[in-house]
């Protein structure tokens, strides 16, 4: 007991002062005097107290834990005060000096001004000194070697030569010659174009000429192109009263017929007739279908007529040996759209060059989408479904449009399970996320078609639409299955991958070793285990993991032999069930914002193979179409618009191409950078990693004349129709040298070298362009463009 006592006092005397120490010392020694002698007690030695100064585990740690708890209230009272003073500061608009971002590095690259020479520069391409690209070469000056005095004459454009050679012929009957009136008189004047091109022309970055047959040692200015079709020519005679401004010297060749001129009268004319009386000069050259769906009925699904198609009705001794498919050509629309001057030349444009031109192997269609339904209530019957139709369309365009809207979408495709994935406002059957929907629809009523071309109405092309779309086709059709959709994943450089073989090559090699990865080098750099497994090739259908995701497989294309034992011969001569003209990137792992935007499929273990080409254009066929229509319609399935005919294409083996057709841009980027922003992706392709120019890095595409924000495209179009852009052109940036400007920049052009001729090229977007009309109110009114366009 005593050894207890005096360890307890120990260990509590550590807790004391030396005066409460002393004062424990006396009260033990008188507790325990009756025990002791007082002479017996012996002295405290320097030890002990020293040991009772010192504080004992458990009250330390007490003291600890009470020091922290204080310093972690204190840091977030700090934080809270924080918070509550940054609050006040941003509701008072005081959010301090941020620094801004960098600008994006291709925004330092000089502009090229060569493409707003004119008529006056012409020089033959094989004597022409591009401005860009150049490899260590002086890039040509603003002001060319000598201009010309006189314009050269132009020429009238053939695009439909073929359709006379002995090769056709010989499986083709003849063609029957269309014409804008009831009694044969009216033909359209041709396209008028010029040799050469204004001196330094820029080549193309993208895409070639060359390889799909396109002419590139010509161009057209905006007469020999809009001309035959009411521009530059006053509305007393039958045109748009647009076009008399500016440099005019020899246009009125595109009108000369000897000593003649043939300017066409619009103002009667009734398209939807013009096409019809086309075909039936032209149907012995088309399959006989059984019906068709009447194209302006308002129930769209169940009129039917078989009026002027009856096969029966066809002299059987001149059935050609081989039909030639039809296809439509569906521009989208909504019926609020205003149609201006511009947007009527390109239509007419549009149906002369396929539909006429062609006679009979191209329909053109307006795809309307009707936006407030609830004010228009279309389907109640067929008046208020034809009302809306003349209210909302011009007269020569209206026997040609077929109306739809969300609602109709919505009963047609229901139980599709929304994600929303952009929001409330943009469900998945609107014209946004489901546009395919509509076209699906529109296939599935017009069975007399086996192609259709999805286009936009704020697309433009500075050639002949029939020269473009056919020779687009048959280079599809040439292209080989072996290494299709790896190409497809891809920007064509030219100057970067040398000629189509080489590029075929450098691909093959990519997909095989995938030495091009990003993500591969980024683990190499950070000394991580990269991942070795180098990627598949697409080898017929790339099917969802998951069984229960297929549909109606059973007739899909099958290789004919292994991807090793292929020596490129599947698929040519097959023609393409999907063209597009963007790379069909891999979304996976990328920053686009849809990458993610599909429902219907079992995700538990991934999501599903997909592909995607940023803008819709494109060529599909019927049979992708159907499958994309029953798929969405049984099987629940549906992706973004951009995504949903290319990833049915994928899953069901189907034959894709892209096309990589001439593109421009507008500064001096140097080639092989250019190249590995746009080919950044996994293994040197365009998509499949976050360093894809699809998502946050698709600003370095705002250049181009090609993409769906493009700031290039419209202002090239509307300096090329002799207007105002950012106030340079113009009317006497056209007829007039200006010596005072020293040729640095486009601003800094001296001009005087006439109209621009510009080479085919396709343009998106081009949208809200105002011509200025005949008349004094317009007289000297040259609109602008907007700069942020």
């Amino acid at each position: 007991m005593g050894l207890e006592k005096e360890s307890e006092f120990d260990a509590d005397s550590n807790y004391l002062s030396d005066t409460s120490s002393f004062t424990s010392s006396s009260h033990s020694l008188s507790s325990s005097s009756s025990h002791q002698p007082i002479l017996s007690t012996k002295p405290l030695s320097s030890t002990n107290r020293r040991s009772r100064r010192n504080l004992s585990p458990h009250r330390l740690i007490r003291l600890c834990c009470l020091a922290l708890i204080s310093t972690v209230v204190i840091f977030i009272l700090s934080l809270v005060h924080a918070g509550i003073s940054s609050n006040k500061r941003v509701e008072a608009g005081n959010i301090g000096r941020r620094p801004s971002p960098p600008p994006e590095p291709w925004r330092a690259f000089p502009f090229l001004t060569r493409y707003y020479g004119g008529l006056r520069s012409l020089t033959p391409i094989a004597e022409n000194t591009p401005e860009y690209p150049l490899k260590d070469e002086p890039i040509a000056s603003d002001k060319p070697s000598k201009l010309n005095r006189d314009v050269p004459a132009s020429k009238p454009f053939e695009a439909y030569a073929r359709h006379q050679s002995s090769d056709y012929l010989a499986e083709y009957p003849t063609v029957q010659k269309c014409f804008l009136d009831a009694n044969s008189t009216v033909a359209l004047p041709p396209l008028q174009y010029y040799s050469g091109r204004p001196a330094g022309f820029p080549n193309n970055l993208l895409g070639s000429y060359e390889l799909l047959g396109l002419p590139e040692d010509i161009c057209f200015d905006r007469f020999g192109r809009l001309g035959p079709y009411g521009y530059g020519y006053a509305e007393k005679y039958g045109g748009t009263g647009t076009g008399e401004y500016g440099d005019i010297m020899g246009s009125s060749n595109v009108w000369k017929i000897g000593s003649e001129i043939n300017q066409v009268d619009f103002r009667s004319v009734n398209w939807d007739e013009v096409q019809r009386r086309c075909f039936n000069s032209n149907k012995v050259r088309f399959e006989p279908t059984d019906s068709f769906h009447e194209r302006n009925s308002y129930s769209s699904e169940s009129t039917r007529t078989s009026d002027n198609y009856d096969s029966t009705k066809a002299n059987i001794s001149s059935i050609p040996k081989k039909y030639l498919p039809r296809s439509a050509v569906v521009i989208r629309v909504w019926d609020d759209f205003n149609y201006g001057v511009e947007d009527i030349l390109h239509l007419r444009a549009m149906i002369s060059e396929l539909s006429l031109g062609s006679a009979g192997e191209y329909d053109v269609h307006l795809l309307v989408q009707v936006k407030d339904e609830s004010k228009y209530p279309i389907w109640a019957d067929e008046e208020s479904y034809q009302r809306h139709v003349n209210e909302s369309v011009p007269e020569e365009f209206r026997g040609i449009t077929t109306l739809w809207s969300v609602t109709q979408m919505l009963m047609l495709y229901q139980g599709i399970h929304d994600t929303f994935s952009r929001g409330p406002d943009l469900p998945i059957h609107g014209p946004y996320r489901g546009l395919q929907m509509a076209m699906q629809h529109f296939a599935h009523n017009h069975p007399e078609y086996e192609y259709f071309w999805h286009w936009e109405i704020d697309i433009r092309y500075t050639g002949h639409y029939y020269n473009l779309f056919s020779q687009v086709e048959s280079w599809a059709q040439k292209q080989s299955r072996k290494g299709l959709w790896e190409r497809n994943n891809r920007f064509y450089i030219p100057t970067t991958h040398g000629s189509w073989e080489d590029f075929k090559h450098l691909v093959r090699v990519q997909t095989e070793m995938s030495s091009s990865d990003p993500e591969r080098l980024a683990t190499s750099l950070l000394g991580l285990k990269a991942n070795t497994k180098t990627e598949k090739p697409i080898w017929g259908p790339e099917r969802p993991e998951h069984e229960e995701d297929w549909f109606e497989v059973e007739n899909d294309p099958v290789p004919p032999k292994s991807y090793d034992k292929d020596q490129y011969e599947w698929g040519v001569g097959e023609p393409a069930d999907l063209i597009t003209f963007n790379p069909l990137f891999d979304p996976e792992e990328t920053t686009w914002l849809l990458a993610n935007d599909f429902t219907g499929f079992n995700t538990s273990t991934g999501s599903p193979p997909r592909r995607a080409a940023i803008i819709t254009t494109s060529r599909m066929s019927k049979r992708l179409l159907a499958s994309m229509h029953r798929e969405t319609a049984f099987k629940k399935h549906h992706a973004f618009s951009e995504m949903w005919a290319p990833t049915v294409a994928l899953h069901h083996g189907y034959k894709a191409v892209y096309v990589p057709h001439p593109t421009f841009v507008d500064r001096k980027w140097p080639v092989a950078y250019f190249s590995a922003v746009t080919n950044a992706g996994k293994g040197g392709a365009t998509g499949g990693a976050r360093t894809s120019v699809f998502g946050a890095r698709e600003h370095n595409l705002m250049g181009l004349t090609w993409y769906y924000n493009a700031g290039f495209a419209p202002n090239l179009w509307r300096r090329w129709l002799g207007l105002k852009v950012n106030n340079d052109g113009g009317e006497q940036f056209e007829l007039t040298a200006d010596e005072s400007k020293d040729g640095e920049g486009v601003g800094g052009m001296r001009g005087g070298e006439g109209r621009m001729c510009l080479p085919p090229m396709l343009l998106h977007p081009v949208k809200d362009v105002i011509l200025p009309s005949e008349g004094p109110a317009s007289k000297g009114t040259f609109p602008t463009s907007d700069p942020s366009a």
